[in-house]
C-alpha cells in the first residue's frame, strides 16, 4: 500500500527508524514522512508527519477500541471508552513512544531541536500516532495492529484495571463532586493558521485558573488543563481524620497536551 506522502524530501538528511520499532518498510520514505516534524518543514521543503498523525490517530483508536471489546466483554460502554480514552491520551503515546525510542528519529526544526523538541508529549505523541498510520498504508491493518499490541499491551491492562487513568477531565470532574465545589469551567482560546492551529485551554475550580495548557485540538487542550487541575488538587483532597497533619503543597505546573 502506498501513499502520496511517501514522495521524498529532497535535499535532506534521512531520519533512521526506532531500534525497537519492529516494522521493515517497504516504502521507507513513508516512515521518513512520519519521522518529519513540522517546524522541520518550515526550514525544508516536503510535507510533515501531520497527514500520517490524522490518519494513525483513527487507527489507533480502531484497533484498542477492538481489543478492549474482545477482551473485556463484562464491561460496559462507558468503561471501554473511559480504557480507550487513557490509551490513546498524549501521556500515554508520549510514554509508549519514549520506550521505542522515538524521539531521537525525529526530523525537527532548529527551534524545537534546542527547546528539547524531541521529548516534549506532544511532538512523540503526534509522531507515534504519524508512524502507526505509516506502518498501517505501508502493510496493512494486520501490521498496525501487531505494534498496537507490543506498545500498548502494558498500558492496555494498566487501564483495564483503573478505566480513566489518564482521562484527566473524567478524573477532575469527580474530584469536583466528591468536594462539593462548582463544576469546572473551560475556557478555550485559539491561534495560528487553519492547517495549523493551537488551542489553549483554561480550566477554572473553585475560583482558581489552571492553565493555559495547549493542544492540537479543543480536546487535548481541555484534557491537559483538567490534568494541571487534578495535578494540583488531588494531592490536597486528604480526608478529615486520615492522619495527614498537614497537606502535600500542589506540584508545579507545566502546560502539557492530553487528548
Amino acid at each position: 500500500m502506498s501513499s502520496p506522502d511517501s514522495a521524498e524530501h529532497p535535499n535532506s538528511e534521512l531520519p533512521v527508524a526506532p531500534s525497537g520499532l519492529g516494522h521493515e518498510f517497504a516504502d521507507l520514505p513513508l516512515l521518513h514522512v512520519a519521522l518529519t516534524h513540522r517546524s522541520w518543514c518550515a526550514e525544508h521543503t516536503g510535507a510533515s508527519n501531520e497527514r500520517l498523525e490524522f490518519l494513525g490517530d483513527a487507527v489507533l483508536g480502531m484497533l484498542v477500541a477492538e481489543r478492549t471489546y474482545v477482551q473485556r466483554p463484562d464491561l460496559p460502554e462507558g468503561q471501554l471508552a473511559k480504557i480507550r480514552a487513557s490509551v490513546v491520551s498524549s501521556p500515554a503515546l508520549a510514554e509508549a513512544a519514549r520506550a521505542l525510542g522515538l524521539g531521537a528519529s525525529l526530523r525537527l526544526g532548529r527551534g524545537e531541536v534546542s527547546d528539547g523538541g524531541e521529548d516534549k508529549e506532544s511532538i512523540l505523541a503526534d509522531a507515534l500516532e504519524a508512524v502507526i498510520g505509516a506502518v498501517y498504508l505501508d502493510a496493512g491493518l494486520d501490521a498496525a495492529r501487531d505494534l498496537v499490541d507490543r506498545l500498548f499491551a502494558e498500558s492496555l491492562d494498566r487501564s483495564a484495571a483503573d478505566p480513566g487513568e489518564h482521562d484527566y477531565k473524567t478524573r477532575l470532574q469527580e474530584l469536583v463532586a466528591r468536594n462539593s465545589t462548582t463544576p469546572p469551567r473551560y475556557v478555550l482560546t485559539e491561534d495560528g493558521p487553519d492547517h495549523d492551529k493551537r488551542f489553549h485551554a483554561t480550566v477554572e475550580v473553585a475560583g482558581r485558573a489552571h492553565g493555559p495548557a495547549v493542544g492540537t485540538s479543543k480536546k487535548r487542550a481541555e484534557q491537559a488543563a483538567a490534568r494541571l487541575a487534578c495535578r494540583s488538587l488531588e494531592p490536597v483532597a486528604v480526608p478529615v481524620g486520615a492522619g495527614a497533619s498537614a497537606a502535600p503543597a500542589p506540584r508545579p505546573q507545566t502546560p502539557q497536551e492530553s487528548p
